[in-house]
């Protein structure tokens, strides 16, 4: 497994990567191609948007066939971790793997408009359709949970203050193999409120932590 930075430095960084939801994923949906390769009988959590997933996926260009990324090259070899939906990987990706069950196997066509459009990126030439083969292993539940959000939320007020995210920060800083001084929880602490008190009251609520807009929140 790879190791992750501390959960709750994740849990608010990854809201500043969060895309923009002004258009449906119904209407998005319809320019990703997804051939569904196997998909197990029995499927009882299939992944949506804000879920942490664990998967295997290799790149081609549609044109050539030409491999152009394999993940199983990466971190030794170990399957790639990602938060779907909120732009940790292409937006074609992020389609294509809603609606997707651990074990389940696809192949997917990605337009360039889901993935890098004209400019290009690397090995893949402007204006080129992906082909992408996905293989599933884990849906977990993602970084902004409800019941993280509870686990901070010690005098359950329904707001998160800076007393309580402080406390969780110390007890997940002293889980890392890497220990860091005050000063860089106290600097991570501030940052967390830089870009998630909104509205300035010095109280993370439960609409500003939740920017994968949970159900449950």
């Amino acid at each position: 497994m790879m190791h992750f930075l501390p959960r709750l430095i994740v849990f608010f960084y990854m809201w500043g990567i969060f895309t923009a939801q002004g258009q449906k994923e119904e209407e998005r949906a319809e320019e990703v191609k997804i051939e569904v390769l196997h998909r197990p009988e029995n499927c009882s959590k299939p992944s949506k948007k804000g879920d942490l997933l664990n998967a295997h996926y290799d790149g081609f260009l549609a044109k050539d066939g030409s491999k152009f990324y394999c993940s199983r090259t990466q971190n030794e070899g170990h399957p790639k971790w990602f938060v779907l939906g909120v732009g940790q990987v292409i937006k074609g990706l992020d389609i294509a793997m809603m609606n997707m069950c651990p074990g389940e196997k696809r192949k997917v066509i990605i337009p360039p408009s889901f993935a890098y459009g004209k400019e290009g990126s690397g090995k893949i030439p402007p204006d080129a359709t992906l082909i992408f083969e996905i293989e599933l292993y884990a849906v977990t539940k993602g970084p902004r949970s409800i019941e993280t959000f509870k686990q901070i939320d010690t005098d359950n007020d329904s707001l998160l203050s800076k007393t309580e995210i402080d406390h969780y920060l110390k007890k997940d800083f002293e889980k890392d193999e890497n220990p860091r001084d005050k000063s860089y929880q106290n600097a991570v602490l501030e940052d967390i409120f830089k870009k998630n008190d909104h509205d300035g009251d010095g109280f993370i609520s439960s609409k500003e932590y939740n920017v994968y807009q949970h159900d449950e929140l």
